[in-house]
């Protein structure tokens, strides 16, 4: 093979593999995968974004209207226990609940259109608080915390 066709060969190698593994990021059930591809769009959150704190907080009863809001607005996408869907991810993994609440409030009023999630900015500030209540009191699913490994016990002699 002539040195231009191994280069245009390789080329082609490489553009497939990205192409594939762009779509296993997109469909795969790998978690390292959707992580990267779903999860990155909170990082994008401008400090000042990230640094509003949830008026709601303390307020129990924020977090049950959150939920009313999540299941009609969010769960046809979401789930209705939040762990994902084919529409949407889960959230229920750190990378959501370890946001900060300013963080998930800019990211429910600006959307991630071109990914499919709707701008939630017609909906009244508080309401997007209470959902940001919502989301922040799902925690983290069993599977994604029993995802740490442990040390195996030893039995006793």
């Amino acid at each position: 093979m002539k040195p231009t066709m191994a280069v245009a060969v390789a080329l082609a190698a490489t553009m497939l593999l990205l192409v594939v593994s762009q779509c296993g990021a997109q469909n795969s059930g790998s978690v390292v995968k959707r992580k990267d591809y779903f999860y990155a769009e909170i990082a994008k959150a401008p400090e000042k974004a990230r640094a509003k704190v949830n008026p709601l907080a303390a307020d129990q009863d924020a977090v049950e209207a959150g939920g009313n809001l999540f299941a009609q607005h969010c769960a046809e996408c979401h789930g209705d226990a939040a762990d994902g869907g084919r529409k949407a991810p889960s959230l229920r993994v750190p990378e959501i609940q370890s946001a900060t609440p300013g963080a998930l409030f800019w990211l429910l009023t600006n959307g991630v259109v071109r990914r499919g999630m709707p701008v939630w900015s017609k909906l009244p500030e508080p309401q997007r608080w209470q959902l940001v209540s919502y989301i922040k009191s799902l925690g983290i699913r069993a599977s994604e915390a029993d995802a740490t490994p442990t040390t195996p016990q030893r039995k006793p002699n």
